[in-house]
């Protein structure tokens, strides 16, 4: 382990290049061989080396920095990373950078050179993770050994990363629902550009599948993020279904979209949760100072957040490339007013949960 911060003229001696050659590497040119680029970045690699904006970064020194880049400006959940963020940035001298990519791939790629060209010392990002993404501003990232932390995995990329597993939580928010002895669940999913809406998903599968409960693609409805998200498509489905095909419970993707539901079910004439139980995800603040008080998933949303931030300030001040961290956070599940077992006659409920109960 060396005693001071790499130079572009310690990459240049080891890799036996010049420093031109090693600031051609780092810009990208095309005018280096292969063999020479990939010796170059394994030297990189190898010091912990970082360009000069980077470098700044060492304990005792003005100016430092990260950035953090979010998904969506609006949603409170977000406003929480924040906190958490700025609360570990704080403690060790950085200031924090917002930048919002609104859920865009392009957004995202402009935020991510926005912050470089700020020359922030590292990143922690919240990726937009769909079908057609291109994720290569994310590898270069880790090609030129600039420091960043994900908030939601993205397979291939061997980044450090604080999540939940949302599986998992999801998993227990259906079971609670099927305890009580709700045979009908439909699960209102979240937007495409995020991997948590299809773990989310992945997790009601999981619960029913270890049920009698018959859960298929065609429960599965298509949301959002917000609460207009809900409470449009709460509107459309539940004024569409019969009474007699109508769902008793419903898993959402996040509480904005829960409590669109609730108000789309209260409109249409039905009760949470004596007609419908609802379960949300993230435990947004909010929720403390609404009637409804909104079952759902607790997500430690600053924890994260501040754990992310300490993880990558330890990443930025080595001075030996680390390797990548993953911490998984315990989500929670909260149980309120919005669930309740399914209005029947105590012995059609009985009877219900004896079905659910028994195996396969």
């Amino acid at each position: 382990m060396t005693n001071h911060r790499p130079t572009i003229n310690d990459v240049a001696r080891i890799a036996g290049v010049s420093k031109a050659t090693v600031s051609a590497v780092m810009n990208d040119s095309g005018t280096v061989k292969d063999t020479t680029r990939d010796r170059v970045l394994a030297v990189i690699e190898q010091l912990n080396y970082r360009r000069s904006g980077a470098s700044r970064s060492a304990p005792g020194t003005k100016g430092r920095s990260i950035g953090l880049i979010i998904k969506e400006i609006d949603n409170p959940y977000y406003g929480e990373l924040v906190t958490g963020a700025r609360g570990a940035a704080d403690e060790a001298g950085y200031t924090l950078l917002v930048v919002s990519s609104e859920g865009e791939y392009e957004a995202e790629r402009r935020a991510v050179e926005l912050l470089q060209a700020k020359e922030v010392d590292g990143l922690i990002v919240t990726p937009v993770l769909d079908e057609t993404a291109d994720l290569s501003h994310l590898f270069e990232l880790k090609r030129r050994n600039f420091p960043f932390v994900l908030l939601e995995e993205i397979r291939g990329v061997p980044a450090s990363l604080v999540d939940v597993d949302n599986v998992d939580a999801s998993r227990r928010a259906a079971e609670h629902l099927i305890g009580l002895g709700h045979t009908r669940i439909i699960h209102f999913a979240g937007p495409g550009y995020s991997t948590h809406s299809s773990e989310r998903v992945n997790g009601v599968r999981r619960a029913c599948s270890g049920s009698r409960v018959i859960f298929t693609d065609d429960d599965v409805v298509a949301a959002g993020a917000h609460m207009e998200d809900g409470y449009r498509a709460g509107l459309q489905y539940f004024g569409d279904v019969s009474a007699a095909a109508r769902p008793t419970a419903v898993t959402c993707y996040n509480d904005l979209v829960a409590l669109g539901v609730c108000r789309a079910l209260r409109e249409l004439g039905l009760r949470v949760p004596h007609d419908v139980s609802v379960i949300g995800f993230d435990d947004l603040q909010l929720l403390d100072y609404l009637e409804l008080r909104l079952s759902t998933v607790r997500v430690p949303k600053v924890q994260m957040a501040h754990t992310a931030a300490q993880m990558l300030i330890r990443h930025i001040e080595s001075h030996e490339a680390l390797p990548p961290q993953k911490v998984i956070v315990e989500a929670e599940l909260v149980l309120r007013d919005s669930t309740c077992p399914p209005a029947a006659a105590p012995r059609d409920r009985a009877a219900r949960l004896d079905t659910v109960a028994a195996p396969r």
